[in-house]
């Protein structure tokens, strides 16, 4: 598989909505100890800063969420009901708060390492792989301690967000 474009920081200037939609379909790619694991946005939340009640940012700046806050571009991953991480993005303008958070990935490349990440057998169902937010970020080995405000701009990243080729689902 080629290594499609990086998505650069200015995709992430927009409110979540937009952002949000143009992500669909777009690639997550992992660098974990030079295996590349990659899937595909299939599932996505998105959340609008101070002006939504759901967003982490809401409450106004903290320590804890201040990459919503910007710049655009920054991996914000957070840790839920005492077991499970959650992978998102930052968008909007620096200084304005606004976040993607992916949902579901359909994994495409480093399947086997996924598996094991997430202690299932090798030849597991790729639907039990990548499919939610916790699952996601076990099967890519992505933690608060190592990956939150991560530049997922940056070709020196270990996590990336790329624009990839367009999947045929079917021929007709």
């Amino acid at each position: 598989m080629s290594k499609p474009s990086i998505l650069p920081r200015s995709f992430y200037l927009h409110p979540p909505d937009v952002v949000g939609r143009n992500l669909l379909g777009k690639l997550v790619t992992r660098n974990l100890d030079g295996e590349r694991l990659t899937g595909r946005i299939v599932e996505l939340e998105a959340y609008f800063g101070l002006d939504d009640p759901a967003s982490h940012a809401f409450p106004g700046k903290t320590e804890r969420n201040a990459v919503l806050f910007g710049p655009p571009g920054i991996a914000y991953v957070y840790f839920i009901y005492g077991m499970y991480y959650c992978l998102n993005v930052s968008c909007e303008p620096e200084g304005q708060a606004g976040g993607i958070l992916i949902r579901a990935l359909e994994p495409i490349e480093g399947l086997e390492t996924m598996a094991r990440l997430r202690k299932l057998p090798p030849n597991a169902r790729p639907q039990l792989l990548t499919s939610g937010p916790g699952r996601l970020c076990q099967a890519l080995g992505i933690t608060r301690a190592t990956h939150n405000g991560i530049d997922v701009t940056r070709a020196a990243s270990e996590l990336q967000f790329r624009f990839g080729p367009i999947a045929v689902i079917a021929e007709l």
